[in-house]
């Protein structure tokens, strides 16, 4: 029996869909599944770069853009379930690989014949005669060989090819141990002392990750955020929630094992001289050169104009929650366990709005249906479940996703449950990208969250956050599944990564409009829809506690640029140097911030938001104002401009440079203005939130 009969990843994927064959694989498959997919490619690319015939667009470009089919089909399968169902087995398979992969990255990129005609026709560009998509296609498959050392020196391009290896995989390791952290820690408590001031919906998520867990008797709180944040949010026991903050903000920064400190400091040092390797003074340097920011002056600035303000907006916050506590006779400093608790009192002082009272009209079911409906109003999708289907863990729902003609568009998997083999977060991913490069590829795309699921029998129940969230990442979905273009290097979320955030930030604007609330935001019980004043308290709210949140977010950005900025040959050590740097920045006290360091996965798990946390505020510029055109027109799914919306963001992918994108769409640059206002940090205009 050979190899590609008895290795069901080498033999043709014949479930529905083309979905991979999850029941027959083994992790034992992978490796020389792979090692089969690379050789397969490096072998296209010599008969690319040996071709006798002149280098042309489609002999050269298309032709490399075809290449590696079938490890792009195995790297969508494997690195999507070493993230959502992993395992020591796939764990061990993930970090031997990771040195393989980026050895075949530096193969292929720095192959000198390949990027001879690449080149040649890059210095040609101009007269050519190529279509938009096509220049684009060349221009950016060029950048993206100069930015992996096409243009080095040999001597320096081995140097970078063995910097590159250890990155993969000391950033494998990174995630790893994040996992591992929240995997093993549990609090668990037992009887009413333990549970005081823990609503119904917690209670119950509490128990159900107790069963799961094998605790018996008991509820567990795990690090999952849809656990740790309503349980600081909610628990009475001080003591209780300091123990369960501290566990939180100390992933990955525990001596041993699993201790990413270490980590993270060769990531930093190899990343530097990375970056000098390519002639830069630091790794932001680098890596802000590709995107819409350009500079670190540039993503400072937008820093700065919430920083200042958001800090004085805190302190302001900061007054009222000591009011509170002297109302209530107590006179404690606000540390960062108490700043949720105290602020959800306050809330339901303020505006009546109780979070457990809200949570019955946002079951998880409803919430999936106002999102599929959202993007059948805009777009004209529909999500056709198919219960029958089943992938690699029982609580993914598989839908067809069909167009307004009722052609097949693509399939989308959810994925929406918290559990230990999962990683922590909520993201979007891709089995397999849209392309017609030869044969029309259909998008196959998967939702992840990491909810807190209900009791058997019971509905999962989100909080208005966990709902903008499940909005977010359908967002990100919807880029995928919308794509329309030719090239796959260049489909769906294959852009820049200050404009990624965009399609996915501006989604969530449609789960505030109350029409879609009145549709689909519903009692779980009664089936009632939720009331009007219930819906006003809730829109009243929504700038409360602004300055906190931004503060955290901000504070993360800033510490991000700040540690990818530094010039010196040697890192420093992450803990100190976090400390130090929020000490400068005038970071306020009892409050924390979104990530610290040592357990970053958007800077140490991968590169892709490495000197780049400050996307989500340059694309919330965006989608703040990006959304003001439909309410310019009236009408939150007004067809024309939903129509622009969806051909030049979401079907765009990287076929047009994002600026161009975006002033396509909204028929000019995009102003601040509309972000200040959503963040509460500029006085909001008459009749607006």
């Amino acid at each position: 029996m050979t190899l590609a009969t008895s290795n069901p990843l080498l033999q043709p994927w014949n479930a529905p869909y083309g979905l991979p064959p999850f029941a027959r694989i083994d992790p034992a498959h992978f490796k020389p599944a792979f090692e089969q997919a690379l050789r397969e490619q490096l072998a296209e690319v010599e008969t690319i770069a040996n071709a006798s015939q002149a280098p042309s667009f489609d002999n050269t470009l298309a032709a490399f853009d075809r290449s590696g089919r079938l490890l792009a089909r195995l790297d969508g399968l494997f690195y999507n379930l070493t993230s959502s169902e992993t395992s020591p087995a796939l764990q061990a398979v993930e970090m031997e690989m990771a040195p393989l992969m980026a050895a075949h990255a530096s193969a292929i990129y720095m192959h000198a014949g390949l990027f001879k005609r690449i080149d040649a026709l890059h210095a040609q560009r101009d007269t050519l005669d190529l279509g938009p998509e096509q220049r684009r296609l060349l221009e950016r498959v060029h950048l993206d060989f100069v930015r992996a050392g096409a243009q080095l020196a040999p001597a320096a391009q081995a140097r970078y090819a063995q910097v590159m290896e250890r990155l993969a995989e000391l950033t494998t390791r990174f995630a790893q141990n994040v996992l591992a952290d929240e995997s093993f820690y549990q609090l668990v408590l037992r009887g009413d002392a333990e549970l005081a001031g823990l609503p119904d919906f917690v209670c119950a998520a509490a128990r159900q990750a107790a069963v799961e867990r094998g605790v018996h008797d008991a509820c567990v709180i795990t690090l999952s955020r849809s656990h740790i944040v309503p349980f600081l949010t909610f628990s009475e026991r001080r003591d209780l929630r300091e123990q369960a903050y501290r566990a939180w903000t100390t992933r990955g920064e525990h001596e041993g094992a699993h201790d990413n400190r270490p980590i993270a400091r060769e990531i930093l040092t190899l990343r530097r001289e990375q970056a000098r390797l390519h002639g830069h003074a630091s790794y932001a340097d680098y890596a802000l050169a590709d995107t819409m920011a350009g500079t670190p002056a540039a993503v400072t600035a937008l820093l700065q104009q919430v920083w200042g303000p958001a800090k004085a907006r805190v302190a302001q916050e900061r007054e009222a929650l000591r009011a509170l506590l002297a109302s209530r006779g107590e006179a404690l400093q606000i540390e960062g366990w108490d700043w949720r608790y105290l602020a959800e009192k306050l809330r339901q002082q303020r505006y009546d709005l109780d979070e457990a009272a809200l949570k019955p009209y946002f079951p998880l079911e409803r919430m999936v249906e106002a999102a599929f409906d959202c993007a059948n109003r805009l777009f004209g999708l529909r999500f056709v479940e198919q219960p029958a289907i089943q992938v690699y863990h029982p609580d993914v729902k598989v839908y067809e996703v069909r167009a307004a003609d009722d052609a097949l568009a693509g399939v989308f998997l959810h994925d929406n449950f918290a559990r230990p083999s999962k990683r922590s977060g909520a993201w979007m991913s891709s089995y397999r990208q849209q392309s017609r490069n030869g044969d029309e590829v259909l998008p196959i795309v998967v939702n992840n969250n990491n909810f807190a699921k209900g009791a058997p029998g019971e509905p999962t129940l989100l909080s208005f956050d966990d709902a903008s969230t499940l909005f977010h990442e359908f967002g990100h979905g919807l880029h995928g599944l919308l794509s329309n273009v030719t090239y796959e290097r260049l489909s769906g979320t294959n852009v820049l990564r200050d404009f990624v955030e965009l399609p996915s930030q501006l989604f969530e604007h449609w789960l505030e409009e109350p029409e879609v609330l009145k549709r689909h935001a519903r009692h779980h019980r009664t089936g009632e829809p939720i009331p009007d004043e219930l819906v006003q308290r809730l829109k009243a709210a929504r700038r409360f506690n602004q300055g906190y949140e931004t503060v955290r977010y901000a504070a993360s950005a800033l510490v991000d640029m700040a540690v990818h900025s530094l010039g010196a040959a040697e890192a420093p050590d992450i803990s100190a140097f976090e400390a130090a740097e929020l000490e400068r920045i005038g970071m306020p006290p009892g409050i924390g911030i979104n990530h610290r360091l040592a357990h970053f996965q958007h800077l140490f798990s991968g590169s892709s938001y490495a000197a780049g946390y400050y996307v989500y505020l340059w694309a919330e510029v965006l989608d703040a104002d990006g959304y003001e055109a439909f309410v310019e027109a009236g009408d939150p799914f007004d067809p024309a401009v939903a129509q622009r919306l969806r051909r030049f963001v979401y079907a765009s992918g990287n076929s047009l440079e994002p600026s161009q994108a975006y002033r396509a769409f909204r028929g000019r640059a995009p102003t601040v203005e509309p972000m200040l206002r959503q963040r509460g940090l500029l006085r909001p205009k008459d009749g607006m939130l």
